[in-house]
């Protein structure tokens, strides 16, 4: 069974950074899109970023300019740099993929476990 597991979150002074990542258990080159994703209790899980297996990245408007989203296909795992961190992204981080699982092109969608990012100010 293909699993997403998330590591790196913690707590962080507003204006430091952390480094989430979020490895496959199996080769990230089947999946077409992978992303990050966040929640907190007061609200639905929204999108942070999407990277696509072509390299294509895509960002929320909150988070463009300091978060980085990246893929190591040789590690299997995808990453997202978090720079200058504020109080408002603290929340819990999940990992998603789409994994293509035949050649007409069906997926199935995949989350992580989540990763808790608190941000104090």
């Amino acid at each position: 069974q293909v699993q997403l597991v998330e590591s790196g979150g913690g707590l962080v002074q507003a204006g430091g950074s952390l480094r989430l990542s979020c490895a496959a258990t199996r080769s990230i080159s089947s999946f077409d899109v992978m992303g990050w994703y966040r929640q907190t209790p007061e609200n639905e899980r929204e999108l942070v970023a999407t990277i696509t297996s072509a390299g294509s990245t895509n960002y929320a408007d909150s988070v463009k300019g300091r978060f980085t989203i990246s893929r190591d296909s040789a590690k299997n795992t995808m990453y997202l740099q978090m720079n200058s961190l504020k109080p408002e992204d603290t929340a819990v981080y999940y990992c998603n993929g789409r994994l293509v699982v035949n050649t007409e092109g069906a997926y199935v969608t995949l989350w992580g476990q989540g990763t808790l990012v608190t941000i104090s100010s």
